[in-house]
């Protein structure tokens, strides 16, 4: 069962803290403390990344700037994001070539054996018109109000934390949708429905970038899923709903018949790694530090004084 989207917004906004408690200003803010290398978030990423610019700084902090400021620099992190991922094959870390190898193989056999899955595997209208309905929880109309809404819920109740899930959300999605474009519009493989239903590459009807390989609603979703995972690990049964969102999703496009199972295999893999390294690249690990019970108490008498 695919979990109704609300679920997904309200586990993350009950792991929301209260606003920060505001220093005197004769008091200077204490300096983040240096991570070394093996701790921070790098220990969340199975993938070697060097940490870069953060998505969320201390001077975009929600009590320091408007609600946009951190967008001005999205452009330039998407496009240094892309230049990293398209020349990823030639300087992948050689204890990174395993991922390659165990991924690139099991896409490869799912390819080979699309086509006896498909003539197997059920298909009537029923299930068909299932699997179209449940479509929309992986459409770009759906994943970025979710992402969207973490962001300015993140703003409004002063969460930066939270702002970052929905900042690196959005850098994500938008990695993932060049990816898409280009990989499907290379691939041109034909959708199960199509010619012969072999899934047979350059050969597909529709135009070019709407291809079977991958699966965009794949790529999209668990890129997102992939960043929330990351920024809220603690909790088992948020990364069980996010995944399990995902899951839904993929498993709603092949109950369509609008994919094969390499496309959406190979769509949750490219998304999951793209995810996990805008999370390696862009996150600030001061956001993810819990607060102790002293520093919420604080929280809630500064806004109860500042209540007029």
């Amino acid at each position: 069962m695919i979990p109704p989207l609300p679920v997904l917004l309200f586990a993350a906004v009950s792991q929301l803290p209260q606003p920060p408690a505001s220093s005197p200003a004769s008091v200077p803010a204490p300096q983040p403390q240096q991570q070394p290398a093996s701790q921070g978030q790098s220990n969340r990423s199975p993938i070697k990344v060097k940490p870069g610019a953060q998505a969320i700084k201390e001077k975009d902090f929600f009590e320091r700037s408007g609600y946009f400021h951190p967008f001005v620099r999205m452009p330039k992190f998407v496009l240094l994001d892309q230049k990293a991922i398209w020349t990823s094959p030639v300087h992948t870390a050689k204890s990174d070539i395993k991922w390659w190898l165990i991924f690139g193989g099991a896409t490869g056999a799912l390819i080979a054996t699309d086509k006896y899955v498909e003539r197997n595997a059920p298909n009537n209208a029923t299930l068909i018109r299932i699997g179209n309905d449940a479509s929309y929880l992986g459409e770009a109309y759906t994943l970025l109000p979710i992402a969207a809404s973490f962001y300015f819920i993140g703003t409004k109740m002063g969460s930066d934390h939270f702002r970052e899930a929905g900042m690196l959300s959005f850098e994500a999605l938008a990695d993932v949708g060049i990816i898409e474009l280009a990989v499907k519009s290379i691939a041109d493989r034909a959708r199960p429905y199509e010619g012969n239903g072999n899934g047979d590459f350059w050969a597909s009807t529709s135009a070019r970038y709407n291809s079977s390989f991958p699966s965009g609603h794949a790529i999209s979703t668990f890129a997102m899923g992939s960043v929330l995972a990351h920024e809220y690990p603690h909790k088992w049964w948020i990364k069980a709903l996010i995944y399990g969102y995902g899951a839904g999703v993929a498993g709603a496009r092949l109950a369509a018949d609008r994919h094969f199972p390499g496309d959406v295999f190979a769509g949750g893999v490219i998304g999951w790694f793209v995810g996990d390294y805008v999370y390696a690249k862009r996150h600030n690990p001061e956001l993810g530090k819990k607060r102790t019970t002293a520093q919420a108490i604080l929280s809630h008498l500064c806004i109860g004084c500042g209540i007029q």
